[in-house]
Order: structure tokens, then sequence, then C-alpha cells
């Protein structure tokens, strides 16, 4: 459910029906975001190629974009991105064990040095306000070049685009952590929960 109904393809501008059909061959399903998206045409559009021209973009690992997407999420308090990012970062090699100590990275033994890095900037971006110091930055460069950083940081960036949006309209999780570990939001932007709170099995 959302708080307005989105447009089914039928209903859809003929500009943007295409992107139904990216985005269910994509994903498996139709999605909220994309029907909600549909009422602004235009805005749909960018917003699809924008998305079609990140997922190009290889330069950095995906295991570690997945991390720093899924924390994102959790950190904006997005339960339909919680869930869709759980299942994209399980395709990337995260571990269940991983998405279950995301909330308590830094005191986990789960996560290598770079993927504790990774996740402080992910979780420095998306806090309100955005707070991302010299050290840590200086850091990030003795591992990542200047396109990765683009890279890194653009993914992180996009997801609290995502996050906040689809918070706004309240969209709830589209099943595809079913049955499997999920990430759940934070209580509030950059506090962590406990670890029972971290994640949950979703039910099938």
């Amino acid at each position: 459910m959302t708080r307005i109904e989105p447009l089914s393809k039928r209903k859809a501008h003929p500009l943007v029906r295409w992107t139904f059909g990216a985005s269910r061959r994509d994903l498996g399903r139709d999605v909220d975001p994309v029907g909600v998206y549909a009422y602004a045409p235009r805005l749909l559009l960018g917003y699809g190629a924008f998305e079609k021209a990140t997922a190009k973009e290889h330069r950095v690992e995906e295991r570690l974009k997945a991390l720093a997407e899924t924390k994102a999420a959790a950190i904006v308090n997005c339960e339909f991105c919680c869930d869709i990012a759980s299942s994209i970062a399980r395709e990337a090699g995260i571990t269940e064990a991983q998405l279950l100590a995301l909330p308590r990275y830094r005191e986990s033994e789960e996560f290598s040095e770079l993927e504790k890095l990774v996740l402080d900037y992910a979780t420095a971006i998306s806090r309100t306000p955005a707070r991302i110091g010299d050290e840590l930055f200086a850091a990030l460069r003795e591992h990542f070049d200047e396109r990765q950083l683009v890279e890194l940081t653009n993914v992180i960036a996009l997801e609290n685009m995502r996050a906040r949006f689809n918070s706004a309209f309240e969209m709830t999780p589209a099943g595809f952590s079913e049955g499997m570990v999920c990430v759940v939001p934070e209580t509030a932007a950059g506090t962590q929960t406990s670890p029972g709170q971290s994640a949950r099995t979703v039910a099938a």
C-alpha cells in the first residue's frame, strides 16, 4: 500500500510504458515507486535513465556498493528499500550474518576494515545533516581513485533519494526478502539498534 495509488502500465502515459516493462524484467515484478513516478512521465524517464547509468558502473566491487546501499536504506528508515536492498545484498555475496550485524558493524567481526570504512561513509552521507570528515575521506582515497569515489558516492546518494521518496509515500515492502533475513529500518538517523532489532526473517 502507498499514500497514492500507483498508475498501472495501461493507464500510464505511452512515453513511459517501456519503463514498466524494463522494471519488471530487472526486478521480476511491478513495484510501487515506478507506478507513483508515472504521474510525472518526464521525471520517470529521467529517473529511469539515471538508474540505468548507475547500474552500468562497475569500478567499485558490487558487494561494497550493496553494503553501502543497505546501510543507507536502514538509516533513512525506508521499509520498501530495506526489503529490496537486503535481496540485492544477498545476490552480491553479503551473508545473513552480515545483515544481522549491520547496525553494529563497527563492533562486529563479520566485516573487513574496508567494509567498515565504506559503511562509515554510507552512514555519514545518510545522516541529517550529512557530515563527511576530512579524515574519513582521506582514508577512502587510500582505497579508491576519483572515478570509484564518484561511483560509490553516487550509489549512496541515490539510495537516499529512493528511500526518502518512498518513505514520503509510505511504500511498504514488496516481498523481495520474503522468508529470508531482511534488514529493518534503524530507530533514528545515525542511531544503531540493538542486535535483536537489526534484522528479521520475513515470514513466507
